[in-house]
C-alpha cells in the first residue's frame, strides 16, 4: 500500500512465537489490511519492518493485532537512576509522561530508591528516548549504575546536602535572631541594629532564596511547564511571597512611605534552611534503608587465585570465566559458584543456606560463591561467574523488590497526583478570606496564614511511606534467608490463610535412601538388574537405589532400553531381561500379582517408608522401602504455622499410608493429606484450596511443582531446589528451612502495619495542619520545621522494621 511520505513513519518489531513460514505470511497478510500499513515480516530474523501513516494507524494498532494473532512482540526492560525528585507528585509526574509513550508498555518510579523500571518496545522507542523523555520532564536519568557508583552517587549528595545546609543556616542565623526580639512573649532579647537593618536582612534573604532555594525554583518551573506541581511549587510559592513582601516593604520604607517595614525575611530563608536540613536528614536515613544491599555486597570476594598455563595467578573476581580452575585455601571465600575437583574440606555456607554447621565437600560437591572455606585446600572449576552466581541472584532479587510498588501504594500516587493543585486553591481562598474578611486589608496576616498553608502540605511524607517499608522489609527478609521478588508478594504474603507443602525436599530432606531390600523371589544377585534400570532415572527414589547398589558393591550395567512411565515407575530391558520397577498400581496394570507382598507393603508403609517394588520379567522379585528423613525443623515449623492461625496441607505422590505417617509425624492433620498426586495434578490441588475461599501459598523444590508454585496466591520455592522451582516462585526460601514461611508471614503483616502507620500519619499530619495553618494558629516557620521533619519521621518508623523480631 502506497503511503504518503509526509506522514510516514517506520519501524521494526521483534516477534516472538512464529514457527513457520504460515506464520509470517499471516501476520504480513493482517497488517497490510489495516489502513494506512505496509508491512514485510521476516520469519528467519523474526522481524516485522513495518511503515505506517501515523494519520490512520500507531505502532500500538500494529502491536495489539499482531497479539490478536496469537503471536509476541518481543520486549525489554531498563533500570535507571533518576534525580532530582523531591515528592511523590515528582514520581507519578514521570511514571504518567513515560507511560504516554508510543512503545512504552509499563513504567514504574520509585521515590524512596530514586531509581525507575521501563518495559519497552525496541524499534518504536529507545533507551536514549526514555532518557530524553525524563530530562524534558525536567529530571535527570542515567542508565542503573553498580552498586559501588551508586553509593558514591549517594555519599557525595549526602555531603552537598550537609555543606548547603550549614551554608544556609550561617546566613539564616541573624534573621533568627530578629524572629527572637518579635516574638510575642518578652524574651528580654533584642538583635544588634545592624541586622534590624532592612537592607542587612535583604542580603542575607537573598542569597538564601537565590542559591540554597534555587533548586525548589528549577523544580517549580519544570512541574508547572508540564501542567504538574509538586513539593518544590508549594515551596517556591511559600517563600516567594514572604520574601517579594519583604522586598516591597524595604522600598516602601526606604522611600519614606512608610515608617515601619513588616518583614518577612527571616520567614523565607529559615523555611528554606529547615526544609535543607529535612532533607539532609532524609537522604541520611534512606541511606540506611538500603543497608541490606550494602551487606550483601560486602560478602562478595574480591579476588580468585587462578590456574593459568601451569601458574597460580591472583586475579580479582570479575576476570573469572566460566572453565577456569580455581585454587581456595582455608580461610579463603569461594571467589565463584562452582565444582570441586581435587581435594576435601568443609564449607561455611550461613550466608546463603542459614545453616551455620560448615558442609563438607570433595570431589563432584558443588560450591557457592562467596561462601566460606574452613580447613582444606580445593581446587574447583568455576561454573558461575559475575551476574549468574547464586549472590548475585539473590542480590538482584532484593534489588528488584526494593524497587517495585506494592498495591497499597497506588492509593498514595492517585492522592498525591490532586493534592498539590488542592492545597494551592486552599492557600488562596485563606489568603483572600484573612484579607477580606477575618483581618479586612492586613496583608500580613493572610500572608502567613496562607505561606502556612503551602508549606505544611508539601506531600513527602506521603510519597515515601510505602517505599521505604517495602525496603526494608524486604532487606531484613534478605538478612532471614527470605526473598520477596516484589513488594506485590511482600504484601500479599500477609493474607496467606492456607499452606500447601510439597513433601519431598520441603517437609523432608529430600534425599531418600534405601533401608530394606525383601527378596521375594529369585536371587539376590537379580538386584543388580534392578539398579541397571534404575541408571538412566532422575527421580529421586532411582538415586537412593544406585546410592545403595554402590554401597553394597553391586557391577550396574547400561540399561539396553528405558522407558519413565510419569509418577509410576520405569520400565527397561537389561541383560534381555524385562524389568519393571515402581509403584504397584503399575505392576498390578502390567498383570503382575503383587498380593502375597502386600502384608510387608503395608508393614513398611506404616513406617512411614516408601515402597518401591520390582519385577523381573513379569514376576515380583523385590520389595525396597526407602525412607526419607523429616528435616529437623519441619515439625516445628508446622507447628507455628498452625499456632498463627494458617492450615497446613501436604500434597505427595506417595501412597496414602505412606503420606499419613510422615503427616503425623510432623503434626499435619490426616484430612490435609493429598496423596499419590501425579506432577501434572499438583497445580489441581492448588486450585481445589483456592475454590473452597482460601489464599494460598504453595512451598516445593522441584520442577514438577513450577505449575503449583506459579497458580498459587503465593509461591514460595525452597532455595535449595531447581532454577525452575524458583524462577516460577513469588518468595524464595534461600536456606530450605520451613520456619521461614512463618517469618516471612510475620514480616508481610508487620511491613504492612508499618506501611499503614505511615500513611495514617503522613494523611493525618496533612488533614490535621492544613486547618490550623489556615487559621493562623501556625508560624510559617513551624510549619515549614513540621513539613521537613515529617518525612524524616516515615523513614524512620519504616527503620524499626530492622529491629523488630520476626
Amino acid at each position: 500500500m502506497a503511503l504518503d511520505e509526509k506522514d510516514q513513519k517506520q519501524t521494526q518489531l521483534d516477534i516472538t512465537g512464529m514457527t513457520c513460514s504460515a506464520c509470517s505470511t499471516r501476520i504480513e497478510k493482517v497488517l497490510n489490511k489495516m489502513d494506512g500499513v505496509d508491512a514485510n515480516v521476516n520469519l528467519s530474523m523474526e522481524k516485522a519492518s513495518v511503515s505506517f501513516d501515523e494519520n490512520q494507524a500507531s505502532v500500538h494498532d500494529v502491536i495489539e493485532r499482531i497479539q490478536k494473532l496469537g503471536y509476541g512482540v518481543q520486549e525489554e526492560k531498563i533500570e535507571l537512576d533518576i534525580r532530582g525528585m523531591t515528592c511523590a507528585a515528582c514520581s507519578t509526574r514521570i511514571e504518567k509522561g513515560l507511560s504516554k509513550m508510543e512503545g512504552i508498555s509499563q513504567a514504574n518510579i520509585n521515590l524512596a530508591t530514586e531509581s525507575g523500571t521501563v518495559e519497552y518496545t525496541p524499534g518504536v522507542v529507545s533507551t536514549d528516548d526514555v532518557i530524553e523523555k525524563v530530562k524534558k520532564l525536567g529530571y535527570e536519568a542515567v542508565v542503573k549504575q553498580d552498586n559501588e557508583e551508586k553509593e558514591s552517587h549517594k555519599e557525595k549528595e549526602i555531603r552537598e546536602k550537609k555543606n548547603l545546609f550549614i551554608f544556609s543556616a550561617i546566613l539564616s542565623f541573624p534573621l533568627l535572631l530578629t524572629m527572637l526580639g518579635h516574638m510575642p512573649i518578652d524574651l528580654g532579647f533584642s538583635a544588634p541594629a545592624f541586622i534590624e537593618y532592612p537592607w542587612t536582612q535583604f542580603v542575607l534573604a537573598t542569597i538564601v532564596q537565590f542559591y540554597v532555594g534555587w533548586p525548589f525554583y528549577t523544580g517549580a518551573y519544570r512541574a508547572l511547564v508540564n501542567k504538574s506541581a509538586n513539593m518544590d511549587v508549594l515551596v517556591a510559592l511559600g517563600t516567594s511571597a514572604a520574601y517579594l513582601y519583604s522586598v516591597v516593604q524595604t522600598l516602601l520604607w526606604q522611600t519614606g512611605t512608610i515608617e515601619h517595614a513588616e518583614l518577612y525575611f527571616e520567614t523565607s530563608a529559615i523555611l528554606i534552611t529547615l526544609i535543607i536540613l529535612g532533607k539532609y536528614f532524609e537522604a541520611l536515613a534512606k541511606g540506611r534503608t538500603t543497608a541490606a544491599i550494602t551487606n550483601l555486597l560486602k560478602l562478595q570476594a574480591k579476588e580468585a587465585t587462578v590456574l593459568r598455563d601451569g601458574k597460580e595467578e591472583r586475579i580479582p573476581v570479575e576476570q573469572v570465566k566460566v572453565g577456569d580452575y580455581i585454587i581456595v585455601k582455608p580461610g579463603e571465600k569461594i571467589p565463584v559458584d562452582g565444582e570441586v575437583i581435587e581435594g576435601s574440606t568443609s564449607i561455611d555456607e550461613s550466608m546463603i543456606t542459614g545453616e551455620s554447621i560448615p558442609v563438607d565437600k570433595s570431589q563432584e560437591d558443588p560450591v557457592i560463591g562467596s561462601t566460606i572455606n574452613k580447613n582444606g585446600t580445593i581446587t574447583m572449576i568455576a561454573k558461575k561467574v559475575g551476574k549468574d552466581t547464586a549472590l548475585a541472584g539473590i542480590i538482584k532479587i532484593v534489588e528488584d523488590a526494593q524497587g517495585s510498588k506494592a498495591p497499597i501504594q497506588r492509593m498514595a500516587d492517585k492522592i498525591s497526583g490532586i493534592f498539590v493543585p488542592i492545597v494551592v486553591g486552599i492557600a488562596v481562598i485563606t489568603f483572600l478570606v484573612w484579607f477580606l474578611i477575618v483581618d479586612p486589608g492586613v496583608w500580613s496576616s493572610a500572608l502567613e496564614a496562607s505561606i502556612a498553608v503551602l508549606v505544611i502540605a508539601c506531600p513527602c511524607a506521603l510519597g515515601l511511606a510505602t517505599p521505604t517499608s517495602i525496603m526494608v522489609g524486604s532487606g531484613r527478609g534478605a538478612e532471614k534467608g527470605i526473598l520477596f521478588k516484589g513488594g506485590e508478594y511482600l504484601e500479599g504474603t500477609q493474607a496467606i490463610e492456607a499452606v500447601l507443602l510439597d513433601k519431598t525436599g520441603t517437609i523432608t530432606e529430600g534425599k531418600p535412601r534405601v533401608t530394606n531390600v525383601m527378596t521375594v523371589s529369585g536371587s539376590e544377585d537379580d538386584f543388580a538388574l534392578v539398579a541397571a534400570a534404575e541408571k538412566r532415572s532422575e527421580h529421586p527414589l532411582a538415586e537412593a537405589v544406585m546410592a545403595y547398589a554402590t554401597e553394597q558393591d553391586v557391577d550396574v550395567q547400561d540399561p539396553a532400553t528405558f522407558e519413565a512411565v510419569s509418577g509410576h515407575g520405569i520400565e527397561a530391558s537389561v541383560e534381555g531381561h524385562d524389568v519393571l520397577v515402581g509403584t504397584r498400581k503399575l505392576l498390578m496394570e502390567k498383570g503382575i500379582n503383587t498380593e502375597f507382598a502386600e502384608e510387608k507393603l503395608q508393614e513398611f508403609e506404616k513406617e512411614g517408608k516408601t515402597s518401591v517394588l520390582a519385577a523381573i520379567d513379569r514376576e515380583l522379585r523385590f520389595v525396597i522401602a526407602i525412607a526419607d528423613t523429616v528435616k529437623p525443623t519441619s515439625k516445628a515449623a508446622i507447628e507455628e504455622l498452625q499456632e498463627i492461625g494458617i492450615e497446613v496441607y501436604m500434597m505427595t505422590g506417595d501412597n496414602t499410608r505412606t503420606a499419613k505417617a510422615v503427616a503425623r509425624e510432623v503434626g499435619i492433620s490426616e484430612e490435609n493429606v493429598f496423596a499419590e498426586v501425579l506432577p501434572e495434578h499438583k497445580a489441581d490441588q492448588v486450585k481445589k484450596l483456592q475454590d473452597a475461599g482460601k489464599k494460598v501459598a504453595m512451598v516445593g523444590d522441584g520442577i514438577n511443582d513450577a505449575p503449583a508454585l506459579a497458580i498459587a496466591d503465593i509461591g514460595m520455592a525452597i532455595g535449595t531446589g531447581t532454577d525452575v522451582a524458583i524462577e516460577a516462585a513469588d518468595v524464595t526460601l534461600v536456606g530450605g528451612d520451613l520456619t521461614n514461611i512463618s517469618q516471612a508471614v510475620r514480616l508481610s503483616k508487620k511491613t504492612m502495619r508499618n506501611i499503614r502507620q505511615n500513611l495514617f500519619w503522613a494523611l493525618f499530619y496533612n488533614s490535621m495542619g492544613i486547618p490550623v495553618a489556615a487559621l493562623g494558629l501556625l508560624a510559617p516557620w513551624v510549619a515549614g520545621a513540621a513539613m521537613a521533619f515529617s518525612s524524616v519521621s516515615v523513614v524512620s518508623n519504616s527503620l524499626r522494621l530492622k529491629k523488630q523480631r520476626i
